[in-house]
């Protein structure tokens, strides 16, 4: 069974190494299981061609696992007691 549906907007996985741009996705089409996975053509909402992917090539957010964005670095603020 697919995971993701026709309309849904979705990202690139990082770790793949896809030869993709960043931004939002839209899968176009759902494909038939290919070597033990579902592909997706999807369409990027900033260009007009559309590629075909794998499902682990894709996620739901453009957010890493931890919560936070992939262009957002962590920082830190330290309190100071005034004594």
């Amino acid at each position: 069974m697919h995971k993701f549906k026709i309309g849904q907007h979705l990202f690139p996985a990082r770790s793949v190494g896809l030869n993709v741009s960043d931004g939002a996705y839209v899968i176009v089409k759902r494909l038939p299981e290919r070597d033990g996975e579902f592909e997706y053509q999807i369409k990027n909402l900033a260009e007009l061609d559309e590629r075909v992917v794998r499902e682990s090539q894709l996620r739901p957010s453009p957010w890493h696992r931890s919560g936070r964005p992939v262009s957002t670095m962590k920082r830190q603020y330290t309190r100071h007691r005034i004594a």
